[in-house]
């Protein structure tokens, strides 16, 4: 959400401060889930399923338009979020890992992988379902989560990154080590 669109920001203006040229991309970068905003369909429910086949749609529109140019030209592209964020999210839901694995097949491994630190349910309820992927989808399920189920699936999403950053896929990050190593 907010937390990672902020630090994907102080990383990319880091980058940018040592001579990388590129940028960063978001989610929601085809309108997929703008045009899904909850103010205009109330009693939207979507699967977890459905959720991440929307997001594997708006990926490959990233990777045709954003970052794969990019990538050809030499630059530099923050993708915030990625595979990990949604692979996180289908984990959490129940989804098999196999079934994720085949979803994200298309997309490029990244270079490197970080993850913002943040602590076990953090979430605070002030989130929009526009603040990021996750949001989003926490909002569709929110119909039929209680906020114990809320929790623990914030909890199981943070456990799956953890497992990651365990086997050396990521790295996890404050944003205060971001802003520390900019020049």
């Amino acid at each position: 959400g907010r937390d990672l669109n902020l630090a994907a920001a102080e990383l990319w203006h880091q980058l940018r401060d040592r001579g990388a040229r590129g940028g960063v991309s978001n989610w929601d970068a085809s309108g997929i889930f703008s045009d899904l905003r909850l103010e205009k369909r109330k009693h939207l429910s979507l699967s977890p399923r459905t959720l991440l086949l929307l997001y594997a749609a708006d990926l490959v529109f990233r990777l045709r338009w954003e970052i794969r140019p990019a990538l050809d030209l030499g630059q530099v592209i923050v993708a915030a979020p990625y595979v990990e964020t949604a692979g996180a999210f289908g984990v959490a839901s129940g989804l098999p890992q196999s079934w994720l694995t085949t979803l994200f097949a298309f997309a490029p491994p990244p270079d490197d992988c970080y993850r913002i630190k943040a602590g076990r349910s953090t979430s605070s309820g002030r989130e929009r379902w526009s603040d990021g992927f996750c949001e989003f989808c926490l909002a569709i399920l929110a119909v039929g989560l209680s906020p114990a189920g809320r929790h623990q699936l914030l909890d199981n999403m943070v456990s799956h990154l953890e497992r990651l950053e365990g086997k050396n896929r990521c790295r996890r990050l404050t944003r205060r080590e971001i802003s520390a190593q900019r020049p």
